[in-house]
């Protein structure tokens, strides 16, 4: 018995977890987690572009204090709804 060999005092299942390829556990998660942000931004990306178009089409009047109105309230939505994960100015 050799009492000097190195062995694992548990056995992990995946290579991941037993740290073979931590760069690509954590690149998938950043990956995963930059998707989900994305995803759950869409909604407010979405009102803006329409804003804007419909302020390009003159559907609503060119208003610079009604623009920082709609971005105040679109802002303030955002970060009720997705707390820490809103965007930060």
């Amino acid at each position: 018995m050799n009492l000097c060999a190195p062995h694992p005092s548990f056995a992990t299942p995946l290579p991941v977890m037993s740290g073979a390829m931590p760069e690509l556990w954590l690149d998938a998660t950043r990956q995963a987690t930059d998707a989900g942000l994305r995803a759950a931004r869409f909604p407010f990306d979405a009102a803006r572009a329409g804003y804007a178009t419909a302020v390009q089409t003159g559907l609503i009047e060119r208003s610079i204090l009604a623009s920082r109105d709609f971005e105040r309230t679109l802002n303030w939505l955002e970060t009720v709804t997705l707390g820490p994960w809103a965007r930060q100015v």
